[in-house]
């Protein structure tokens, strides 16, 4: 069992203080890019009217074109739209829009905009989502619609940590036109629902209605021991983890918050929803491993092992020496790579320094992707050093990325602490905020083994509220102000489950001589059977999986002996001569096939001179409820001890004959080992060389795919730029189309027979009224105007309309007609002078019909 990545946390008490000064209102922040208009009405359609929330709607914007957006989406809902200012407070009913060429973030429920410079790239929804989940904690609410690559993934686990609700559109009718963006956060495992964008509305005010009776029913009624311990039993059958060392308060936080999220009908509901759903088994497992981390959290704690231990691990070690580092339950990778940058720095002052390896592990594969990319938003950073960043991180926009060299220090692995092997001969064990989230008994598990992993003399660095009270005989303190930790010489006593029944009483009490005598003879067959098994069973020893001792019999020390160095408890190198070689090769077949194996006719030379002829028998041990496997080793006496004379006198005449085949074999067999060592020195070459090569041209593909990633980036901007564009473009004509048809209707309403023309007397528009004088149709536009039969001459136009368009003045005449009629004209320039279409308005005027 393994508890989790640093979900050892929790909210950050200063966030939450703020948090809960304000009023309770959610803060919904939408991340949208490209296709993300349609998408957004969609949302907000969709949002109640009964909804009392802030909506705060933060997009990818070029920084030099001024946004429309607000404009456009006061189109989609009855809520005040405005663009976001610096300083402004969130209110409840109000939508506001990331104006271009900002980042925006929040601090005590205030929006702040920080100017983006020249060339820098962004991830503005990772880093709003970010301060969102950082200032409001439960009450932020992030919604990942339409949009390119992958922003918002790390701030929908930002929001997720801090216990809020995440959701990402799926398909529907309004989109997504981009699933990048929701496809990516959905991956995550971290949102809660992915929902058509119509639909988002309804859940959101559901889980928002529902939390202060989830809270209500948490006080009334917590889950009772047998139902926590079927909660416990589907997540071992179905994740093969076991929570049941989890600290009780912190199961049941991360359970109810589940039951408020599905609206489950409490503890016996959620249940049954369990039983039924696999799917929600998943989900529960990946919310009780959500962590907290930071990049060197607690910075005097990290500022101290950089001082006081991190030089000692480098103490007389050589240039072929390893330093090894584990740290358990790594999270997403921020402690592991803290502890990479300290270790780098010092590497850096020394001339010739040993190799490093630092083991990161957890249970938790996609938190280890994570770990294993390397890529943070810039907000993460907020407690490193602007020194520190520049020589360990490459910045790219407001993402950040671990430098090579660091992230060449680490190595991710899947891993329990408390449930797989641990590391050994470790130089340094970081396992902090761990222990504060499991019960006594898992802590009485977990430290054991981290004395076991680390070398004498090794370090253990734990959180700010831990300690090793319990393990002071494992354990001395070098900075207990900081939480590290020596580790002793001392062994720990190895626990095995008992191979007996339970102890029987020897004495019954007065008034039952029958039981009493029961009870007596089952006390003296006990005294008989264990002074049996001390002087005449062979002797015999108990070993894990990897080959240590857990338990030895009487008279084992005929066939161990005390090996020179550092103590070890691997029986193999603590066997005699003679022994050694075939117990390593049987223990080897039994663990790997458990199965029984047996070596016969193995000679042993006895402490006194004396030789023993035993048989070995290694065979797996049945031990029900073990952590792990054992096996029995049995070391079976085949005949008496002979004197060394004796022995060396029966073997004299067999040896005689004999030596001279055996010198023949020898002989041959350094022959062809010698020709077995050339060839594979030649292989080694040939790999050295083709690594070399695979070296080279992994390098090479790197760089193109480098390469490619910023094509990408480039031209996932660019499209960006054109949606939004193209959505200010169809604004514009929708305006245009208006103020045409505004335009036409107060022509007609007017009844003025007016003809617009160009210089040369073409027709570019007219009136109904213009229509019935000189008989036009639509489909005269472009046609000249003196083509037209007309009741009065106008020739004159061509020489009068050059002077009107030089001085931009009206020109007024009366002209009369061959058959009498009379109009008044009217000629004025229709726009300014030096315009690339210059115009002439002409108002014809019939002064019969007024007369």
């Amino acid at each position: 069992m393994m508890l989790g990545p640093d979900e050892r946390r929790g909210i950050d008490p200063k966030a939450q203080n703020a948090v809960m000064d304000q009023d309770h209102f959610p803060i919904v922040a939408i991340g949208a890019s490209a296709g993300g208009i349609e998408a957004m009405r969609g949302f907000f359609r969709g949002v109640p009217a009964t909804l009392e929330a802030a909506f705060v709607v933060v997009t990818h914007l070029n920084r030099k074109h001024k946004s429309l957006l607000p404009d456009v989406l006061a189109r989609f809902t009855p809520l005040e739209v405005e663009a976001a200012t610096d300083g402004v407070s969130v209110r409840p009913g109000r939508v506001y829009v990331m104006p271009a060429g900002f980042v925006m973030g929040i601090v005590d429920g205030r929006l702040t905009l920080t100017p983006l410079g020249e060339g820098r790239e962004t991830k503005p929804i990772d880093v709003f989502l970010t301060a969102l989940a950082l200032d409001q904690g439960e009450r932020a609410v992030g919604v990942i619609l339409s949009g390119g690559d992958g922003d918002g993934t790390i701030g929908v686990k930002a929001i997720k940590e801090h216990g809020g609700l995440t959701l990402a559109q799926t398909a529907d009718g309004d989109g997504p036109d981009t699933a990048d963006m929701p496809i990516s956060a959905l991956r995550t495992g971290l949102v809660d629902f992915g929902e058509m964008a119509e639909r988002m509305g309804d859940l959101i005010a559901a889980h928002v209605a529902a939390a202060p009776d989830a809270q209500a029913e948490a006080v009334a009624r917590e889950p009772d021991a047998e139902l926590l311990n079927e909660i416990f039993a589907i997540l071992r059958s179905q994740v093969g983890h076991d929570f049941s060392g989890y600290k009780p308060s912190t199961f049941v936080r991360r359970l109810q918050r589940r039951i408020s999220v599905v609206g489950a009908a409490g503890p016996d509901g959620y249940l049954k929803l369990l039983r039924a759903n696999p799917a929600e088994v998943a989900v529960l497992f990946r919310d009780l491993l959500i962590g907290v981390t930071n990049f060197f959290r607690d910075a005097a704690a990290f500022e101290a092992l950089a001082t006081h231990v991190i030089p000692k691990l480098f103490d007389a070690r050589a240039a072929n020496d390893v330093v090894r580092i584990w740290v358990p339950a790594c999270s997403t990778g921020e402690e592991v790579y803290s502890l990479a940058i300290l270790l780098r720095e010092h590497l850096l002052t020394l001339v010739d320094p040993p190799r490093v390896q630092i083991f990161a592990t957890d249970i938790d594969e996609r938190a280890l992707t994570v770990a294993r990319t390397g890529r943070y938003p810039t907000a993460y950073l907020s407690d490193v050093s602007p020194e520190r960043i520049a020589q360990h991180f490459v910045v790219e926009g407001d993402s950040a990325v671990v430098e090579k060299a660091v992230r060449d220090l680490c190595t991710f692995a899947p891993h329990s602490v408390l449930r797989d092997p641990p590391f050994s001969r470790l130089d340094l064990v970081s396992c902090r905020n761990l222990m504060i989230y499991l019960g006594v008994e898992a802590q009485q598990l977990l430290l054991p083994v981290l004395h076991y992993a680390l070398r004498p003399r090794g370090y253990l660095f734990i959180g700010m509220a831990e300690n090793v009270t319990r393990f002071e005989d494992l354990f001395e303190a070098t900075d207990k102000r900081h939480r590290i930790f020596q580790a002793r010489d001392a062994i720990p006593s190895a626990r095995l489950p008992s191979m007996s029944g339970p102890d029987t009483p020897i004495f019954a009490s007065a008034g039952q001589p029958h039981r009493s005598n029961v009870t007596t003879h089952a006390a003296l067959r006990h005294t008989v059977e264990a002074l049996m098994l001390s002087e005449f069973t062979p002797p015999h020893a108990v070993v894990s999986r990897t080959g240590e001792a857990v338990h030895y019999s009487s008279r084992i020390g005929d066939h161990l002996e005390v090996v020179p160095g550092q103590p070890t408890r691997e029986l193999a190198a603590m066997a005699r001569k003679g022994l050694r070689l075939d117990l390593r090769t049987a223990l080897r077949e039994a663990i790997e096939g458990n199965i029984r194996v047996v070596r016969d006719g193995i000679g042993v030379a006895l402490p006194d001179g004396r030789f023993q002829s035993i048989s070995l028998v290694v065979k797996p041990l049945n031990t029900p409820g073990a952590a792990e496997p054992l096996f029995l080793v049995v070391f079976n006496e085949a005949a008496a001890p002979v004197e060394k004379e004796r022995r060396q006198a029966l073997e004299a005449n067999e040896r005689d004959t004999a030596l001279q085949g055996l010198e023949r074999e020898l002989s041959a067999t350094r022959e062809r080992l010698q020709a077995v060592i050339e060839e594979y020195e030649t292989s080694l070459e040939e790999l050295k060389s083709s690594n070399e090569e695979l070296s080279s041209v992994n390098e090479e593909m790197q760089a193109a795919n480098e390469e490619l990633e910023a094509s990408k980036e480039e031209t996932q901007s660019l499209n960006e730029e054109l949606q939004t564009v193209n959505a200010e473009l169809t604004s514009k004509i929708e305006t245009i189309d208006l103020l045409s048809n505004d335009q036409a209707t107060l022509f007609e309403g007017m009844n003025v027979a007016s003809v617009l023309l160009t210089p040369d007397l073409h027709i570019r528009m007219f009136t109904r009224a213009a229509a019935q004088i000189f008989g036009l149709q639509p489909t005269d536009i472009g046609r000249p105007l003196s083509n037209f039969s007309a009741p009065i001459p106008l020739t004159w136009l061509l020489d009068e309309i050059p002077t009107v368009l030089a001085t931009s003045r009206p020109s007024e005449r009366t002209i009369e007609g061959a058959d009498g009629a009379r109009y008044h004209v009217r000629l004025m320039a229709s726009s300014r002078k030096g315009s690339q279409m210059p115009g002439i308005v002409a108002n014809f005027t019939n002064l019969l019909e007024q007369g």
